[in-house]
């Protein structure tokens, strides 16, 4: 039984965090990156600041947008108890 618990309590630890990604045209032609914060509040329901992935393009016609919620992302909702809840948002040109 404690096996048991063990194997539950792991696999809940080490869960990759959340992670999207999207590729618009072609996809990133190089490797400039910008990255920048989401706002969220009362874990993730409501939108405060959400960042535009065509503005972080610059014009772009092809990239590559990857949304995260990284562990610091993840300490930081957990130090705020879910009350802010961000995520990372990085464009790749």
């Amino acid at each position: 039984m404690k096996l048991m618990a063990s194997l539950f309590a792991m696999c809940l630890l080490l869960s990759s965090c959340y992670s999207y990604t999207s590729v618009v045209g072609s996809g990133a032609q190089g490797n400039q990156q910008v990255t920048k914060w989401n706002h969220y509040v009362v874990y993730g329901l409501a939108p405060v600041g959400v960042s535009d992935s065509k503005e972080m393009a610059d014009g772009a016609e092809n990239y590559t947008v990857h949304t995260r919620h990284s562990f610091i992302n993840g300490l930081v909702a957990s130090l705020t108890f879910g009350i802010y809840t961000p995520t990372t948002t990085t464009v790749t040109k």
